[in-house]
């Protein structure tokens, strides 16, 4: 009789054992992590697009410039304005403050 219990307990541990070699592969695939509840998902970096390598700046037709703000848009709202100079960091020529184009990227607040 003891070697029928023994033999069960030993076929019990295999299985315990087997089980754990098998689950825990999936458990390491969720490493998912969750914001708790009530957490603001933080928005994704504005994807500004830039000037193709190389070529220096946009020309103003390419950044589709216009001298008038757009939807509230203003050049001197952004981030890659130049006050002092009236200019851009990625568009050629002169840039009036309420000018817009299709690069507009809002200043950091």
């Amino acid at each position: 009789m003891r070697t029928r219990e023994s033999q069960r307990r030993n076929l019990l541990r295999l299985m315990v054992a087997g089980g754990v070699v098998l689950c825990a592969p999936a458990m390491w695939g969720c490493k998912e992590q969750q914001q708790p509840a009530g957490t603001p998902e933080k928005p994704p970096a504005a994807a500004t697009p830039a000037p193709p390598s190389g070529s220096g700046k946009l020309s103003q037709g390419e950044a589709q410039y216009q001298g008038t703000p757009k939807a509230g848009q203003k050049c001197s709202q952004c981030m890659h304005f130049i006050a002092d100079s009236s200019s851009c960091k990625l568009v050629e020529g002169q840039i009036s403050p309420e000018g817009w184009c299709k690069l507009f990227a809002a200043k950091a607040a």
